[in-house]
């Protein structure tokens, strides 16, 4: 089996400092700076960064972010996690994309999706009402935008488009995933325009998800494509050992979580559930680099994905660790991910 790449993740959480501090948005922004050039250099394949309008997360503007980091770094790829295009105008989003694809020579990557937030919506003027009609609409123009020639368009969300020409572009295309949750709709929409399919497993065991990668490669035989990519995106964070990853991590985690979760009515996260997220049935990949390598191998394994992105920023979990965590997720995991799908 081919070795997957490995990237990372993050919606520039509010970090802490190390005396339990928040940061500023502007510290915690130049840290996810730091954070890509560390990626980087230890070479991993994809650096994505969030998009989210709301105080515990800082950045509003990924594409602004992943300009300053390609800046900094040389192979890397670099883009959204995701950009929500619902809320976005199409035009302006392939402008942005392809205006970073430029500026990094040609490392941009869209991660297209509706979000699991909703603040972007009365912020921009849409009304949730509209939540499905916006996504289709705007994928649908977005994906005639790929091809780079004048448009002709018209929907019902936005003001119609007539033989309207774009600019810049790009130099050899951009490329472009949409990121899915788990309904069976956005699967074969994804298929039917043509995106390579992220995959967001926050919660459950990977295994679960494999009725949605079949059913994405029956409908791009369907559609008459020809085999595109499907990721992962996943939360964890490493350490040296399980029990420092799993100390460190859990009360960042559970922070972020019951913050969330007193907004949607969870009950509080605790240890017990934690233990099962960790563990081999459980949606979050913590702990030394050899139990994360073999957790990442046996779920692309089962879901024959070509790439994993390890969601690394955790509420106040802070910038050493997560520093320490982009370490040993590049110089230890990645090899040993590649060793373990090599042997038969």
């Amino acid at each position: 089996m081919a070795t997957v790449q490995l990237g990372l993740d993050t919606f520039g959480d509010i970090a802490f400092d190390e005396d339990g501090r928040p940061l500023t948005a502007a510290q915690t922004i130049r840290h996810v700076v730091e954070q890509a050039v560390l990626a980087d250099d230890v070479g991993l394949h994809f650096f994505g960064i969030g998009e989210h309008h709301r105080p515990d997360f800082a950045v509003s503007s990924p594409e602004i972010v992943l300009a300053a980091a390609a800046a900094r770094t040389h192979r890397i790829r670099l883009g959204t996690a995701v950009t929500v295009l619902s809320s976005d105008d199409p035009v302006r989003v392939f402008e942005r994309f392809a205006t970073l694809d430029a500026v990094s020579h040609g490392r941009a990557e869209v991660i297209l999706g509706r979000g699991s937030f909703i603040e972007s919506f009365p912020l921009f003027g849409y009304d949730l009402s509209d939540y499905e009609a916006l996504f289709e609409e705007k994928l649908d123009l977005f994906s005639q935008l790929m091809l780079e020639k004048p448009v002709t368009w018209q929907g019902t969300t936005r003001a119609p488009l007539e033989d309207a020409d774009v600019h810049p572009k790009t130099e050899k295309g951009l490329t472009a995933w949409v990121g899915v949750g788990g309904s069976p709709d956005s699967v074969v929409r994804t298929a039917r325009y043509g995106y390579g399919l992220m995959l967001a497993i926050i919660g459950g065991g990977p295994a679960r998800f494999r009725p949605f990668v079949d059913l994405f490669h029956r409908s791009l035989a369907t559609f008459g494509r020809d085999r595109l990519p499907v990721g992962v995106h996943s939360p964890g964070h490493v350490a040296d050992t399980d029990e420092q990853a799993w100390e460190e991590l859990f009360p960042a985690l559970k922070a972020n979580r019951d913050a969330i979760g007193a907004e949607r009515g969870w009950a509080p996260y605790n240890r017990l559930q934690f233990q099962n997220d960790v563990g081999p049935d459980g949606a979050v990949f913590a702990g030394s680099p050899e139990r994360v390598a073999r957790k990442i191998a046996d779920s692309v394994r089962v879901l024959g994905a070509d790439r994993f992105d390890l969601k690394f920023s955790h509420g106040p979990l802070s910038h050493a660790k997560m520093m320490r965590s982009i370490e040993l997720y590049g110089t230890k995991v990645t090899p040993l991910v590649a060793e373990i799908l090599s042997q038969a």
